[in-house]
């Protein structure tokens, strides 16, 4: 099974590590491809639940967990090579990687000694399902503007309020929530607080999306927290969830080029073999287009995701911009390379269950994770006009 493409990984922005965890990587996903197939009629939830504990039994999630030795990050390029294979594989593999290596984030980049070793193990191995929560249901994108606040008291914090859209917040045993704490007005207030599933006072309540995946709301009545829950240092929450959500950011586009690529695969192979009017579809013209276009656009996104982990795993300064140009064009384009093998289909790409509609489904969420796609132009936007300013 061909995932990725040589021509790519040749490229000095990757090195022999990387090409051996590609070649790993789809040998892997060939191996588990019947996953696809036995879990289908299990909830999301559960397929979350597996693939999370298989990734963990697997040594998967140690990539996104464990940073290798001497550094104190995840190796990007190795992130977005494993995002890129699980996405082609199945959607909930991937968001179950993804996810566990967010909720990772805050406790392995700034957590304390003791919470390292509590977690971190449960983390890699997949024991310990987490979430990051970010989201409130007034806050939009401004992750300055979250209002649910964490009293502090003689013996730690009382939390009261809700947070949604939070992956996995149904099946998490562990959250990093993002609460104010009140050391300073917008994103000068703000914490992450460890908060444990059994909480007294936490209930979390399942969302159906359009493509299913683990996702919830958080509610909080009156939930008691030690002191010792915060993660890093106080007020400092704003500062360090930027950070993870830039550096993740270019994972997400390396997800919609695994979407994307097995969207074109299967828009290639059905072409080659379906007659109309006496001749093979890959024989019209405008077949032909559709096909280029996806080449070009493959080709394009590859790069552009393989700039933005190079320069993060090389320590280069001033990347969000790059990030944010890697998780547009791929997320953007990777809908109009589905939307365009759904045509080709016609209406068999419409059956529920193929190749096409699932795929047509599960992209659409890339375009709003991590930043929507006008978010990210905003970004990029506000680069331009500090570098011709």
């Amino acid at each position: 099974m061909k995932i990725f493409d040589p021509s790519i990984l040749d490229l000095p922005l990757f090195d022999e590590g990387h090409r051996a965890l590609a070649a790993t990587l789809e040998a892997w996903v060939a191996d588990h491809a019947h996953l696809v197939r036995d879990l289908a009629g299990t909830s999301a939830p559960e397929r979350s639940r597996h693939y999370t504990e298989l990734l963990g039994r697997e040594g998967w999630l140690a990539h996104a967990v464990t940073p290798p030795d001497g550094r104190e990050r995840p190796d990007i390029r190795s992130l977005c090579l494993i995002r890129e294979a699980l996405a082609y594989m199945d959607d909930l593999a991937d968001f179950a990687f993804a996810i566990q290596g967010l909720a990772a984030a805050p406790i392995a980049w700034f957590g304390s000694r003791h919470q390292k070793a509590a977690f971190l193990p449960g983390f890699a191995e997949g024991r310990i399902i987490g979430s990051l929560a970010l989201s409130e249901p007034q806050g939009g994108s401004d992750l300055a503007a979250m209002a649910l606040e964490a009293k502090r008291g003689p013996d730690g914090f009382a939390i009261d309020g809700v947070k949604t859209w939070v992956s996995n917040g149904n099946i998490a045993d562990l959250h990093a929530a993002l609460v104010r704490t009140g050391e300073g007005p917008g994103g000068l207030g703000l914490s992450f607080l460890l908060v444990p599933k059994e909480t007294p006072g936490l209930t979390a309540t399942g969302i159906e999306l359009l493509a299913p995946r683990a996702f919830a709301s958080l509610s909080f009545e009156n939930c008691a927290l030690p002191a010792d829950a915060v993660i890093g240092e106080p007020g400092m929450g704003f500062k360090y969830a930027m950070e993870i959500l830039n550096l993740y950011r270019v994972t997400v586009g390396s997800a919609a080029i695994g979407f994307a690529r097995k969207a074109f695969h299967a828009a290639t192979e059905w072409a080659r073999n379906r007659t109309v009017a006496g001749s093979k579809l890959i024989q019209a013209q405008m077949t032909k287009d559709k096909l280029a276009d996806m080449a070009v656009f493959l080709d394009a996104s590859s790069l552009l995701v393989a700039r933005a982990a190079w320069e993060f795993d090389t320590g280069r300064r001033n990347v969000a911009a790059h990030a944010s140009m890697a998780k547009l064009h791929a997320t953007d384009g990777a809908a109009k390379v589905i939307d365009d093998t759904v045509q080709l289909f016609g209406a068999a790409g419409l059956v529920a269950g193929s190749v096409p509609e699932t795929l047509y489904r599960q992209i659409r969420s890339l375009r709003i994770y991590e930043g929507t796609s006008e978010i990210q132009k905003i970004i990029i936007a506000g680069s331009i006009g500090r570098s011709v300013g």
